[in-house]
């Protein structure tokens, strides 16, 4: 069975730009309503560019009361319905050799990335269970499945964001909220522009496909993860056959 999603809220970390923010259009363009999430603030620019005028909360993904506060917050504003959809995608990296790697580095990230969700995921969940219906979509890596060397830090996070979905579906499945993760290869986004023409050569010689992903494909993904009604505990690997 597939979910009429149009009339919906989703709920995007990390959506002031890049990937985040291009599935945030992605979904405006479905008829969901969009809440934006940043750190401080979305430009008016930004929110002009949606069809559905966006909501928006702002907090540090490691500052639990904050996040408490503006969740609380912004189901207390008038005509609010809930978030029906979650998607978990804000994240950092900080690259190093794991031998060479700061006691700092490694629990900046993890921080981040694994606390962050379960920051933000905790109290709307909450929520989505009172109310039993919802969807949440965690944003792994394939690197959290294959490791990656340089990013000891960014691969525990990311792997440990499969684990928390797997058991987060099996938690809320009783209460019809669903729970999956995306677990992206390369895709055109800031972090790939900044690479030398060098680096994004050597990267496309392991994907058989001979490209970068375009953002439009992964929000696709996204879009089908939120209708599809029977699905939960998953990871969808995008990745133009890198992992293979």
């Amino acid at each position: 069975m597939v979910e009429q999603i149009q009339g919906k809220t989703v709920l995007i970390t990390g959506s002031s730009r890049g990937i985040g923010l291009a599935i945030a259009k992605h979904f405006d363009q479905l008829g969901v309503q969009v809440v934006l999430h940043s750190r401080h603030g979305i430009d008016e620019k930004i929110k002009s560019q949606f069809n559905l005028p966006p909501l928006e909360v702002k907090f540090e993904l490691t500052h639990q009361q904050a996040i408490n506060r503006a969740i609380t917050d912004l189901y207390q504003t008038n005509e609010f319905k809930g978030v029906d959809i979650l998607i978990n995608n804000a994240g950092i990296t900080a690259d190093q050799l794991a031998v060479n790697m700061s006691s700092e580095n490694f629990t900046q990230v993890i921080h981040a990335n694994l606390i962050g969700t379960f920051n933000v995921t905790q109290p709307v969940l909450k929520h989505m269970l009172k109310s039993k219906s919802g969807c949440i979509i965690n944003m792994s890596s394939i690197v959290g499945l294959h490791g990656n060397i340089g990013q000891l830090n960014y691969a525990a996070s990311k792997a440990g964001l499969i684990g928390m979905t797997k058991t987060l579906a099996k938690e809320a499945a009783r209460r019809q909220v669903r729970v999956n993760a995306i677990a992206p290869g390369m895709f055109k986004s800031d972090m790939t522009d900044v690479l030398s023409d060098k680096i994004k050569e050597r990267i496309l010689e392991t994907i058989p496909m001979k490209r970068f992903g375009n953002v439009t494909e992964l929000a696709e993904v996204a879009e089908f993860l939120a209708k599809s009604s029977y699905m939960t505990g998953q990871t969808i690997v995008i990745d133009g056959g890198q992992s293979i």
